[in-house]
């Protein structure tokens, strides 16, 4: 019998971002946590769409639903919080 996988692993969900609610004026501050190695092309253009080049650089944008789409799309290799915020 071999181990269980599922046994002391967190999952995508311990470490995915949380998009904060109203906050439609202020932009949100997108920060990469993670790298792009190993993930799909797709995540990969996709945080180049929202102006992340590289690990840990972070980036303000506007609060849009195109936006928060690009975000949900790559939820596990970002951090979100209001702009207002450090």
């Amino acid at each position: 019998m071999g181990r269980n996988p599922v046994v002391g692993r967190q999952g995508p969900k311990a470490y995915a971002a949380q998009l904060p609610e109203g906050v439609q004026k202020a932009g949100l501050r997108i920060k990469q946590i993670r790298s792009t190695s190993g993930h799909a092309e797709t995540m990969r253009r996709t945080l180049l769409a929202l102006g992340l080049r590289r690990n840990q650089q972070t980036v303000v944008v506007k609060d849009d639903p195109g936006v928060r789409g690009m975000i949900y799309k790559v939820r596990h290799l970002v951090e979100v919080a209001p702009a207002g915020e450090k």
